[in-house]
């Protein structure tokens, strides 16, 4: 018995050291990057061209509304500001301020084909939640547009001075955020995110807009006015403002009145990256 064990013992000592011998192998590595670049990207679903006809005298008293008319969405890995500015080709002697002329009806002296850009209304189903620090009295496009009854420069377009698209000061209507520098926790602007992660509307990444003009009767656009809504923009004040648009006679600017014709002009959203 004795023998036996050790036969036995000695066979499995052997096999734990072939098996030990026979373990080698061999490792070769993987290299993983991870580029994750920032986003900044808005979709805009809109027909290529909104349609404004006056043919009643009903239709310049109450204005023309277009609702729902543009879709923003926006998608952001970094801190963003949203703000919508007027532009046109400036084809008007009076520069790019200006709706362009593309056909006039008739002109007389008092009749005036400078328009200005601020005359179109917007306004946005959401508020701006961005919006921590603002000098101006609108922070956006939020307010409803106004009886036809009663100036309000609330939902008037902005519009740059030299109708470039830079954007608004800390006095003007931004769609989120606002003017200011990011890590000044005072001054607005909107935190990282998507329209896709949020369920329905009314999100701070997805804005739904609709459009507005009154002209009035006889046409002066009441509720054109300035960057801050501040400084009356409607024909009347423009001509009274600037002799060139009534044909030389500063006097005439009373009797002012948008020259009858077609004309067109841009609306551009710009997103840009909070600074």
């Amino acid at each position: 018995m004795k023998k036996f064990s050790k036969i036995v013992l000695t066979i499995a000592l052997f096999g734990f050291i072939v098996m030990t011998n026979a373990q080698k192998a061999q490792q070769e590595g993987v290299s993983i990057a991870l580029d994750m670049k920032p986003i900044l990207q808005m979709e805009i679903t809109s027909p290529e061209q909104i349609n404004f006809v006056f043919d009643e005298k009903s239709k310049y008293y109450s204005g023309i509304v277009k609702n729902a008319a543009t879709i923003i969405k926006v998608t952001s890995t970094v801190k963003w500001d949203l703000y919508a500015v007027g532009r046109s080709k400036g084809t008007n002697p009076n520069g790019k301020t200006f709706w362009d002329q593309e056909e006039s009806y008739s002109s007389t002296v008092n009749s005036v084909a400078d328009i200005p850009l601020s005359l179109l209304e917007i306004k946005q189903n959401t508020s701006n939640s961005g919006a921590n620090h603002q000098l101006g009295r609108y922070t956006d496009y939020s307010q409803d547009f106004s009886d036809g009854f009663r100036s309000n420069g609330g939902n008037s377009l902005y519009v740059s001075d030299n109708g470039t698209p830079s954007p608004p000061n800390k006095n003007g209507k931004y769609i989120a955020g606002h003017a200011g520098v990011s890590d000044d926790i005072n001054n607005g602007y909107m935190n990282s995110g998507s329209y896709i992660s949020k369920n329905g509307q009314g999100n701070d990444f997805m804005y739904v807009m609709d459009y507005r003009i009154l002209p009035g009767f006889p046409a002066v656009f009441p509720n054109a006015f300035n960057a801050d809504a501040t400084v009356a923009e409607n024909i009347v004040s423009s001509a009274k403002a600037s002799s060139v648009l009534v044909g030389g006679a500063a006097q005439l600017g009373e009797k002012a009145y948008a020259e009858p014709g077609v004309y067109t002009m841009n609306v551009q959203y710009v997103l840009l990256e909070d600074q």
